[in-house]
């Protein structure tokens, strides 16, 4: 299981304020602490912290890497953010360009741009696909899968390899009215998007998105994302600093054969990952 850390966005207070002071002990106590919770990837969202969002994605990249090599996955829906980002990134620690939607009203391309910064950036580089289009985040089962259908053939068609490309079906907050029919959808969606291609493209959510204003919000995260790994997801966002849900993961991970049981299967799996 790929699990990017969510902790390094400007949505946080405390990382609005290390990004408005320029306090880089901040940023790089949490991308320590994370790649030391089991992230493959840290998560690095400028949010609404600056209004130079560009120079920021690149003041945090640089602080993070002065800290620790663990590979980044980019957020914006700004490929020009994303681009800033970049162009001071060590591709070489690996690189995930989240997060495009197959195309916007102003927009057609966006995709096309997501892909081509990936490739100029090298084999290690993949992106995050959003099954949303011009027209905004689909509420049904079928049009999640088109959209992820033509993200799939867009990147055929550019020469992207399937195994370097995550599609997220993007969860909605379960508290919202009339919300509560999505989880299901997405789950029927995924079984969908594994049969794409072959090999099937990776799948990911923003896990914390689902709990958004709930109550038990650990419990609602945990008990949706192992449904959804038994319907192929393979990577998260996800709060890495939750334990029980990391040892959702790793359950999940022994009772779908992919780790030797043993009576200390959830320690085993904790220093694997900080390996």
């Amino acid at each position: 299981m790929i699990l990017i850390a969510e902790r390094i966005n400007g949505m946080f207070t405390d990382v609005k304020r290390a990004i408005a002071e320029k306090d880089k002990k901040v940023i790089q106590e949490l991308a320590k602490k994370q790649t030391e919770a089991g992230a493959s990837y840290l998560d690095v969202n400028v949010g609404t912290a600056a209004a130079d969002q560009e120079g920021t994605m690149q003041w945090l990249v640089e602080t993070i890497q002065e800290s620790c090599t663990t590979a980044l996955c980019l957020d914006s829906q700004k490929p020009d953010v994303i681009a800033a980002g970049l162009k001071v990134i060590n591709a070489d620690n690996g690189v995930i360009l989240n997060s495009t939607p197959l195309n916007r009203k102003n927009d057609d391309q966006i995709l096309d741009r997501y892909i081509e910064m990936a490739n100029q950036t090298g084999p290690k580089s993949s992106i995050i696909a959003l099954t949303m289009d011009k027209n905004g985040v689909p509420q049904d089962v079928d049009t999640r899968v088109a959209i992820a259908a033509e993200i799939v053939s867009k990147a055929q068609d550019l020469g992207f390899d399937a195994q370097r490309l995550f599609i997220d079906p993007i969860v909605l907050p379960v508290k919202v009215p009339n919300a509560q029919i999505q989880p299901t959808s997405i789950l029927t969606a995924m079984d969908q998007i594994r049969m794409l291609c072959d090999p099937a493209p990776h799948m990911t959510v923003g896990l914390s998105n689902m709990s958004q204003g709930a109550s038990e919000r650990s419990l609602i995260n945990r008990v949706f994302l192992a449904m959804a790994i038994s319907h192929g997801l393979d990577s998260a966002i996800v709060d890495v600093f939750d334990q029980d849900l990391v040892n959702v993961v790793a359950t999940s991970d022994m009772l779908m054969n992919k780790q030797i049981y043993s009576d200390s299967f959830l320690k085993a799996y904790t220093d694997m990952n900080k390996a």
